[in-house]
C-alpha cells in the first residue's frame, strides 16, 4: 500500500505488543510496514497481546490507528467485573468465589458467605457485631 493510500471504516487488527512506555503496537492487515504504534480509547494489557482489535484510522492514515476495543471470546458464564474508579463490583450468576491457597470467600446466589481458611482473625477498631437468627459458637 502506498504511502498516500486512505482507509477508511473501522478494521480488525492484532495487538503484538505493549512495549515498556505502556505504547500498544497494532499489526493492521492489508497495510504495509508491520506493527504501527497506535493510541487507544480503552485500556488494553499484556494479556490482551496476540487478541484481535478493533482500531478506526485517524484520518484514513494505516500509520495512525486508534484501538477502539479487544474483541473477546463468547463469554459462558464467566463473571462480570465493572471498575469505576470507587469501587470494584463482581458478579456472578450462581457464585463469586475469591481463592488464595487454602483460604477463600465464596458468596453465593442463595445469600450465604462462606470464608475458610487455617487461620480466621477479625479486627475492628469500633464495633465488631455478630448478628444472625442464630448464632453459633464452635
Amino acid at each position: 500500500m502506498d504511502i498516500g493510500t486512505r482507509l477508511e471504516g473501522v478494521l480488525v487488527g492484532r495487538l503484538e505488543k505493549i512495549d515498556a512506555a505502556g505504547i500498544p503496537w497494532v499489526d493492521l492487515p492489508g497495510t504495509e510496514g508491520g506493527a504501527q504504534r497506535a493510541r487507544t480509547a480503552v485500556g488494553v494489557a499484556a494479556a490482551d497481546v496476540g487478541r484481535d482489535v478493533v482500531t478506526a484510522l485517524e484520518e484514513g492514515d494505516p500509520s495512525r490507528p486508534i484501538i477502539l476495543g479487544v474483541l473477546r471470546p463468547p463469554s459462558k458464564g464467566a463473571v462480570e467485573a465493572q471498575v469505576d474508579g470507587e469501587a470494584v463490583v463482581v458478579t456472578g450468576r450462581r457464585e463469586v468465589v475469591l481463592r488464595c491457597g487454602k483460604a477463600s470467600i465464596t458468596l453465593t446466589k442463595a445469600g450465604k458467605v462462606l470464608i475458610q481458611g487455617t487461620y480466621v482473625s477479625t479486627r475492628s477498631s469500633g464495633v465488631n457485631r455478630i448478628k444472625g437468627g442464630s448464632v453459633q459458637i464452635n
